[in-house]
């Protein structure tokens, strides 16, 4: 029996400033149609993430690819996974700082390696030998992003109140997809450049299988954005997949999701949820989030839902 299908793609949730907002509801639009062209092409569920993906790592709006923000001594450091609900395969990189499109590199761990998780320059070690070219971490880097990295290193060093990882208004442009392809597989991924001013080898939720980030059949496939201590632990992306799992309606457990990360550990994200029948859910507890999904029937973006 062949399934409609259905893709729904993230790129972070915060408090998104007004002048903002149109790049960010066209870079996830982008994102979707480069996936969309996947899926109604008969293509595959992990094979349309990685393009919905890629497009937004390629876009500097987003905190994923070049672009992303910077590590304390001023690099970039990306982390990125992708899942198979069909198999459970999943791939991961973690403080990568060679590669352009971190989610390729993980695509490529799922697919060519035993393992699940690769780091740092061992990671990018696998991904040379696979084929993949690396480039100069100067590459990712954008004067905005070094202009961000001053003004908080300087409001630090004024002893004014670090809001870079908890504060519900600090940026989180993380990006993630989930995709349900025509022969009922669904799959994740997402990518990040973590959070500004952070320690280097700092990794967060977004690469880490079960905490940013899952896909299973007999469950659902989800991809977390937003603050990812709190996120990782409470391993919230397997969490959420195992309520579907039990018979929870995508769209009521990403609700449940934001109220049980801001209540347990006062946290703030966003999430988005799909399950193999095709139904999805969309939620955030911070003020606005980026997101935008298509099935055989409807089209939609926006920051808020």
């Amino acid at each position: 029996m062949r399934q409609l299908p259905v893709l729904v793609v993230h790129g972070g949730a915060w408090a998104i400033p007004d002048d903002m907002v149109e790049t960010h509801i066209l870079g996830v639009q982008k994102a979707l149609a480069k996936g969309w062209h996947v899926l109604e092409s008969g293509g595959a569920a992990l094979d349309a993430v990685e393009s919905a993906i890629v497009c937004m790592e390629d876009d500097e709006t987003f905190d994923a690819g070049r672009g992303s923000f910077l590590t304390r001594d001023g690099r970039v450091q990306l982390d990125a996974l992708m899942m198979d609900g069909a198999t459970l395969r999943a791939g991961g990189v973690g403080c990568v700082e060679r590669i352009r499109n971190p989610i390729l590199a993980a695509r490529l761990v799922l697919e060519k390696s035993p393992h699940v998780y690769f780091v740092g320059e061992g990671a990018e070690r696998f991904a040379q030998e696979k084929g993949m070219q690396l480039c100069r971490n100067e590459e990712l880097v954008i004067e905005r992003e070094i202009k961000r990295l001053k003004e908080a290193q300087e409001k630090e060093a004024a002893g004014q109140p670090d809001l870079t990882f908890a504060g519900p208004l600090s940026s989180h442009d993380t990006v993630g997809c989930v995709a349900l392809d025509a022969n009922g597989n669904i799959a994740a991924g997402t990518s990040t450049g973590g959070t500004l001013n952070k320690d280097p080898g700092r990794v967060g939720d977004s690469s880490l299988i079960g905490c940013g980030c899952y896909a299973d059949n007999l469950s659902a496939a989800s991809s977390c954005t937003g603050w990812g201590e709190p996120i990782m632990k409470l391993v919230l992306a397997k969490w959420a997949a195992d309520k579907v799992r039990t018979g929870g309606a995508p769209d009521a457990v990403v609700q449940e999701a934001m109220q049980y990360l801001q209540k347990r550990l006062n946290g703030h994200g966003g999430m988005i949820l799909l399950d193999q029948r095709g139904r999805f859910g969309i939620s955030h507890n911070t003020p606005r989030m980026a997101w935008a999904y298509r099935n055989t029937e409807r089209e939609k973006a926006g920051i808020n839902c």
